[in-house]
């Protein structure tokens, strides 16, 4: 099966010429709304099939079999352009960055200088700004094994008032087995903090098929960080134990979640963070990630789109809410010289229960 391929299937613009190191194009997807031109990549291995487009860095579908072997998109997104242009608050599949969460007060000092952010999430700055990764054209070209493609951008000095150049790059790679992996790589020339994720909902159903509050999960994590009103940590991590948050053996998702779990991580390298499992489809989808947290979003606050509120789960894989307030937290720093890497793997699998159905 062919890794990467173009299909032109836009009635409104041509596919590009522009040959990939596969010898294959990717589609012409539409124009961002300052004219730039939006491309889609689709990678087919192992039986998954997967969709990224170049704005926003969105993961557009990912379609897997389920116990029967029937494929279905479990991420929720939109057929063109404009239906990401019009609904960006949710940020269906995005990257997110320069920070993922919230930095509180839209403010932050580093080395002894304050920095001033949009304060587009209440009094707090979210995902990076008005304007932030998911609103940017990402430059593409394939990934170097030839079973992906590798985005990259430029962030200048001050851009929503971060400090210095980031050099940042996403690599969507289908491996061997059909897991989908997502590379993080960033470099910059002064100071700054950097927290990027992936901004997937999932419905292991299907896109469109309804609620998904009736999934299973497991997440590998023994506190979380409690929050205050405005959704920025308290103080130290707390114990899930006893809580509606204790989700160490599976159970229901529910609703009304949207908070940061401290993963418990192995002594090095990538370790699993959740697994999600879908009864009625027999889908399982396994997250390993090198981050220390994870942000359940159950999607109970929808407010545009084609999507009802609970109709997908985010599992964000990243570093802790307002890392640069709190320095007892683990350190969202980049300085010159260093070189930023993060990965996050999904894995699926079907025809097996994960374990109990209740809550």
């Amino acid at each position: 099966m062919t890794d990467v391929t173009a299909k032109d299937t836009t009635s409104n613009d041509t596919t590009v010429t522009e040959p990939s190191a596969s010898g294959r194009t990717p589609e012409r997807f539409g124009t961002a709304p300052d004219g730039t031109p939006v491309h889609r990549w689709v990678l087919e291995r192992a039986g998954v099939r997967v969709k990224v487009l170049t704005y926003g860095g969105i993961l557009q579908s990912v379609e897997v079999p389920d116990s029967e072997g029937a494929l279905a998109n479990v991420v929720l997104g939109f057929d063109d352009v404009a239906g990401y242009v019009g609904c960006p608050s949710p940020y269906f599949g995005a990257l997110i960055g320069r920070y993922a969460n919230r930095i509180a007060r839209g403010t932050f000092t580093l080395d002894g200088r304050t920095y001033r952010l949009p304060r587009n999430n209440g009094p707090n700055c979210l995902h990076g700004g008005e304007r932030g990764f998911d609103k940017r054209v990402w430059d593409a070209e394939p990934a170097a094994d030839g079973h992906g493609v590798r985005l990259s951008l430029v962030s200048p000095d001050g851009e929503e008032g971060f400090p210095g150049r980031l050099e940042i790059s996403a690599t969507y790679t289908l491996q061997a087995d059909g897991a989908l992996r997502i590379h993080y790589r960033a470099v910059t020339d002064a100071p700054t903090v950097v927290n990027p994720t992936n901004h997937s909902y999932w419905n292991l159903s299907g896109a469109g098929s309804g609620g998904a509050g009736g999934h299973v999960l497991r997440i590998a994590a023994g506190h979380i960080t409690p929050l205050d009103g405005d959704s920025v940590p308290t103080g130290l991590p707390a114990p899930v134990a006893g809580t509606r948050f204790d989700f160490r053996e599976p159970r229901k998702v529910g609703s009304g979640y949207d908070d940061n779990f401290v993963l418990d991580q192995g002594s090095s390298g990538a370790s699993v963070a959740a697994e999600l499992y879908d009864p009625a489809s027999g889908r399982v989808l396994t997250v390993t990630t090198t981050e220390p947290g994870m942000q359940l979003y159950t999607g109970d606050h929808f407010d545009a789109g084609p999507f009802r509120p609970g109709e997908g789960i985010a599992l964000e894989t990243q570093h802790f809410p307002d890392s640069p307030n709190r320095p007892d937290f683990p350190s969202t720093v980049l300085r010159p010289g260093e070189v930023f890497t993060s990965a996050t793997t999904y894995g699926f699998s079907a025809g097996r229960a994960m374990g109990p159905s209740g809550s």
